[in-house]
């Protein structure tokens, strides 16, 4: 299995994190199964291969698209594929999605629409010129002219709460949300709807999944234990960290940790 991160131009940096990609050789009587975590942040995914079937839990399955958006998510969803795949992703600070889709970040919260549900014609003809690319060097540069086009046609003045949502991300979730308000020179009502219309979710439940995010990053350290790993990542103790990795995860995080999780495999690519 191959995965990579790519960093964006630095004109992007502020509204992408990075890019991504995830190819593997896959065997038929072996299919692979991709668990998609909860995230604070959104994902523009290009499957320029094989697209996955979603996993539904009556264990039935669907197609899911070859192109897309995953917006910030508070659910885990999984995913199968029983061929070779490749996919090109684009991790998204959640206030970009406002500026290159046009509608309110928590409106695309826990959705999987299709690039051309989002984007009309134009969102078909991105889609076509990421899979006819020759290879993922031309696939970033085609992606970062539609962003940067899309971003400077819709830039607005930054409202300070896309400051906020970023320290947030910085701090994996431990900053002071009240404390974030009150420098925001907001009331704490406008402060919280501003928030959920940039991130996707209350301040607080946005906190949680930034904060879950981070003991994910914590992934083959095997130097540590449950308890060390929660207290590092600010959970006030073990059951609180057990119940948001249950929660947001699918999956207990001793399971996770073990090295054998579902879906894990490209982490230790």
């Amino acid at each position: 299995m191959k995965y990579l991160t790519i960093p964006p131009s630095p004109k992007l940096a502020r509204f992408v994190r990075s890019f991504w990609i995830l190819e593997d050789d896959v065997n038929p009587d072996k299919p692979y199964i991709h668990r998609v975590m909860a995230d604070g942040c959104a994902e523009m995914i290009f499957h320029y291969q094989t697209p996955f079937d979603e996993i539904f839990s009556t264990n039935k399955t669907e197609t899911s698209f070859h192109s897309g958006l995953h917006g910030q998510a508070q659910h885990f969803r999984r995913f199968i594929v029983r061929q070779n795949f490749g996919i090109f992703g684009v991790y998204l600070y959640p206030f970009a999605l406002p500026l290159l889709f046009s509608m309110p970040s928590d409106e695309l919260s826990n959705e999987m629409p299709d690039l051309q549900t989002l984007l009309g014609d134009e969102g078909k003809f991105l889609e076509e010129k990421m899979m006819l690319a020759k290879n993922n060097e031309e696939r970033v540069v085609i992606i970062s002219d539609f962003l940067e086009k899309r971003i400077t046609q819709n830039y607005r003045e930054e409202p300070a709460v896309f400051s906020t949502i970023s320290y947030i991300i910085r701090t994996k979730g431990i900053a002071n949300v009240r404390q974030l308000a009150d420098q925001s020179f907001l009331s704490t009502r406008q402060f919280e709807r501003k928030f959920k219309a940039f991130s996707g979710f209350s301040p607080k439940l946005y906190s949680r999944i930034v904060r879950f995010q981070s003991a994910l990053e914590m992934y083959g350290d095997q130097e540590k234990s449950l308890t060390e790993i929660a207290y590092d990542c600010g959970y006030y103790d073990q059951s609180h960290f057990i119940h948001d990795f249950k929660e947001f995860s699918g999956q207990h995080p001793k399971s996770f940790f073990s090295g054998k999780a579902e879906g894990a495999e490209y982490r230790e690519a």
